[in-house]
């Protein structure tokens, strides 16, 4: 009766080591490459869309405030006098 619990427990690490080294194997393949490419594309074109949105919000924000000085009369301030040269 023990060796037969050993068997089945046998039985099942190595089905799972098997499938496991197969999956494994699987992204070494030219579809597995092609598909990690395809992943870590569509990761990089989400990143570049956060970062446009995050651009356009702040010259959003930026352009109000330049408005709403221009509207109100005064010389608008972006507190960077001086610092043209170091760009």
């Amino acid at each position: 009766m023990k060796r037969l619990l050993w068997l089945g427990v046998g039985l099942a690490v190595g089905a799972l080591v098997v499938r496991k080294m197969t999956q494994k194997a699987n992204e070494f393949t030219p579809s597995g490459i092609a598909t990690s490419l395809s992943r870590s594309a569509g990761g990089l074109v989400e990143s570049m869309r956060s970062f446009v949105d995050d651009v356009r919000d702040g010259m959003t924000e930026r352009e109000q405030q330049i408005q709403q000085a221009f509207a109100e009369g005064e010389l608008y301030d972006d507190g960077q006098d001086g610092q043209e040269g170091n760009r």
